[in-house]
């Protein structure tokens, strides 16, 4: 099933996030626990990356991607990136990728590797985009960046960029993940204004640990609410709290995206089941309630 499907039938799109396992020489089958404990979150697909900052993960992704949708019954979103491709690379991939039956895309550019030089093939996701396109069979969903992206000129030049992502065929836009609500829903009225009107599915992270907190920030420019930060003051030195509360946030967050009329939670659930159920346990009932 192509996902624009959900989007036509449904209010609320709800979706998980997971990436190809890097410990134990990367299988891809140690994640297959994982994603059975969350197959009782009833998501409406998960989505796989490629691998952190570029790396190749092409063939985990498929084969991760497969098992979620011919083992689980889940479709999946597996994402492909070209910043460090050329053309045979994304035809081989796209080519098992339709053999596995994976009917969605998320096109990325991918992030830049300072150990590598990026290939000269593709310079952005849109061109990835109408590569895709012309391979024919698959939906195909974008990446967008309500704060802007850490490499544009602002948040403006970024909307226009996105009009090349709808022109190349994308159905849906997921957002980077965010804390501030406000900035969504600025981003989302910058767009309507534009004239971009695909469903924007907002992302969020469940912060739950002082490290991750870090990480993140620096890797993403993520504006941190007042509300925020004090949780991270206060809490940061006790683990257990920390985890509980960054929980609660991430629970109030997605209540007020879901009540204000969002088009769908993607919940980037870095792996975890157990922070994936407790976030769900928290707005079951709104999803059930909206859908």
């Amino acid at each position: 099933m192509k996902l624009k499907q959900l989007f036509e039938s449904k209010k609320c799109v709800f979706s998980l996030e997971v990436f190809p396992p890097k410990k134990n020489g990367g299988d891809p089958t140690t994640l297959y626990p994982a994603l059975d404990e969350m197959k009782q979150l009833n998501p409406d697909y998960i989505s796989v990356t490629y691998g952190a900052a570029g790396g190749p993960a092409g063939m985990s992704t498929v084969q991760i991607a497969s098992h979620i949708k011919k083992t689980l019954g889940i479709e999946p979103l597996a994402h492909l990136t070209c910043i460090n491709s050329e053309p045979e690379d994304v035809e081989k991939v796209l080519h098992t990728l339709k053999e596995q039956g994976v009917e969605n895309i998320l096109a990325l550019r991918g992030d830049r590797c300072p150990d590598a030089h990026p290939a000269r093939s593709y310079q952005h996701a849109s061109d990835l985009m109408r590569v895709i396109a012309e391979t024919g069979d698959f939906y195909m969903a974008g990446a967008c960046y309500p704060e802007g992206h850490t490499e544009s000129d602002g948040l403006m030049q970024d909307i226009e960029n996105l009009r090349y992502k709808v022109e190349a065929g994308a159905g849906h836009l997921v957002t980077q993940l965010f804390f501030d609500n406000t900035r969504y829903f600025r981003f989302i009225n910058l767009l309507r204004k534009k004239g971009i009107a695909l469903p924007v599915q907002a992302g969020v992270m469940p912060i739950t640990t002082k490290r991750q907190i870090e990480r993140t920030v620096s890797l993403t420019s993520a504006s941190l609410p007042a509300e925020f930060t004090k949780m991270i003051a206060r809490y940061s030195d006790d683990e257990q709290a920390m985890f509980d509360a960054g929980i609660d946030y991430a629970i109030r967050q997605i209540r007020d995206l879901v009540e204000s009329g969002a088009d769908g939670i993607h919940l980037y659930a870095m792996n975890q089941p157990r922070v994936a159920k407790r976030v769900y346990e928290g707005i079951r009932d709104l999803l059930t309630e909206e859908n």
